[in-house]
C-alpha cells in the first residue's frame, strides 16, 4: 500500500513537472512566434511603406512627363522628295525629343499613288494606331476617308479648305484633323516674279491637274499676276506621263513660267530643267526642292521647320490632351528668297543681294 501510494504520487509529480514545462516551452514558443510575427508585419510594413513611397515617386515621375504610354504612329508620305523627306524628319524629330522610346513610328511611302494612300491609311487604322501623321495632299484626302476617330496632322499640305472641300474656312477644321502648311505668300512669290523678271509679257502657269492645292495656288498667283500686268496660261499635266509635251508647249509660248508647290513636278524637276534651260525659259518656283532642280528663284520655307512643329502638335495631342478640332492649322515662321546658282549662271541672270543661293 505503502509502496503504490509512493508510485502514484511519483507518478502525479512527474505528470506535473512535465505539464509545466509544457506550458513554459508553449509560451516560449508563443512568444517566439509572436516575436517572428511581429518581426515579419513590421518588415512587411517597412516593405508596403517602402512601395508606396517608390509608387508614389513613379506617380510623380509619370505626371510630371505624361501618362507613360507608348505611342505607334503612321506616316503615309505620298512622295519621296527632299522637301516632303524633310518634314517627315522634322516630326520625327520633335517627337523623339519629348517622348524618347516612347514613341514609334511606321513610315510609308506611297510613291505618288493616291490608291496607294488609302491602303497604308486603312494598315494603319486596323492596326489601331494613336495618331496618323500626313505628308503630302493626296495623304490627307486619304487619312480624312480613312478614320474620324483617330487623331490626323497633316503637313507639306497648301490650304487644308481646298484639300477637305470645307466652306466658311476659319484656320479649324473642326473635325479629327490639324496640321502645318507649306504654303509661302502668294502675292509676295508674284512681287518676287515682276522684281526678277519685269520686261517679260507672258507667264506660264504648269501644275498638276489632279493636285487640288496646285490649282489653289494657280488661281490665286494668277490675280496677282494679272494685277501687274502679266498674261497668264495655265499649262496643266494629268501625271509625268504627259508633263514633257505640256512643258514644252509652255516654252513655245512663255517668257516665265510659274510652278507652285507640286509633288508631281517636285519628283519630275529632270524633265523640266532638261527642257526649259535650253529653250532659255526661266522658272519661278513654289518651294525650294523645285527650284534647286530646274528654277531660278523661290520664296522659300523650311519643311523641317513645318514638320518640326506638327511634332509639338502631335505631342500636345497625345500627352497634353489638346483638342485637335480647335487647333489652328500652323504655318512656317519664316521666308526666304533663294537662288539657283547653277541656273541663274545658265541663263545669264543676276539677283539682287538680299537673295540667298540653294546649297546642295
Amino acid at each position: 500500500m505503502k509502496k503504490t501510494t509512493v508510485l502514484a504520487a511519483a507518478a502525479v509529480l512527474a505528470l506535473s513537472l512535465a505539464g509545466c514545462s509544457g506550458q513554459e516551452s508553449g509560451a516560449e514558443s508563443s512568444s517566439a512566434a509572436s516575436s517572428v510575427t511581429e518581426g515579419t508585419q513590421t518588415e512587411t510594413e517597412g516593405t508596403e511603406a517602402g512601395s508606396g513611397s517608390e509608387s508614389e515617386a513613379a506617380g510623380s515621375e509619370a505626371g510630371a512627363g505624361g501618362t507613360g504610354e507608348t505611342y505607334q504612329i503612321g506616316i503615309c508620305q505620298l512622295i519621296q522628295h527632299p522637301a516632303l523627306d524633310a518634314a517627315t524628319e522634322g516630326f520625327q524629330a520633335a517627337l523623339t525629343e519629348k517622348l524618347g522610346d516612347r514613341v514609334e513610328f511606321e513610315l510609308q511611302n506611297a510613291a505618288g499613288d493616291s490608291a496607294t494612300c488609302a491602303s497604308i491609311i486603312n494598315q494603319f487604322v486596323s492596326s489601331g494606331d494613336s495618331l496618323i501623321l500626313a505628308n503630302g495632299t493626296a495623304a490627307l484626302q486619304a487619312a480624312a476617308a480613312g478614320t474620324n476617330e483617330i487623331p490626323i496632322l497633316g503637313t507639306s499640305i497648301t490650304d487644308y479648305a481646298t484639300a477637305l472641300d470645307l466652306d466658311n474656312w476659319s484656320g479649324t477644321t473642326g473635325t479629327n484633323i490639324s496640321g502645318t502648311s507649306d504654303l509661302a505668300p502668294l502675292d509676295e512669290q508674284a512681287n518676287m516674279l515682276n522684281e526678277l523678271f519685269p520686261d517679260a509679257e507672258n507667264v506660264g502657269l504648269l501644275y498638276c491637274s489632279s493636285e487640288a492645292n496646285s490649282a489653289y495656288q494657280v488661281e490665286t498667283i494668277r490675280g496677282c499676276l494679272e494685277e501687274l500686268g502679266y498674261t497668264c496660261t495655265d499649262f496643266t499635266f494629268a501625271d509625268a506621263n504627259d508633263l514633257a509635251s505640256v512643258v514644252t508647249n509652255a516654252t513655245a509660248t512663255c517668257d516665265v513660267i510659274y510652278i507652285p508647290t507640286d509633288n508631281t513636278a517636285a519628283s519630275s524637276t529632270g524633265i523640266i530643267n532638261n527642257i526649259c534651260l535650253p529653250a532659255g525659259v526661266p522658272i519661278i518656283a513654289g518651294e525650294e526642292g523645285i527650284c534647286s532642280g530646274c528654277g531660278v528663284a523661290t520664296l522659300s520655307i523650311d519643311y523641317y521647320d513645318i514638320g518640326y512643329k506638327a511634332g509639338e502638335m502631335a505631342y500636345e495631342i497625345l500627352e497634353e490632351g489638346a483638342d485637335i478640332s480647335s487647333m489652328e492649322i500652323a504655318y512656317a515662321p519664316v521666308v526666304t528668297k533663294k537662288y539657283n546658282p547653277a541656273v541663274c549662271e545658265e541663263l545669264g541672270i543676276t539677283v539682287p543681294e538680299d537673295y540667298e543661293p540653294i546649297t546642295e
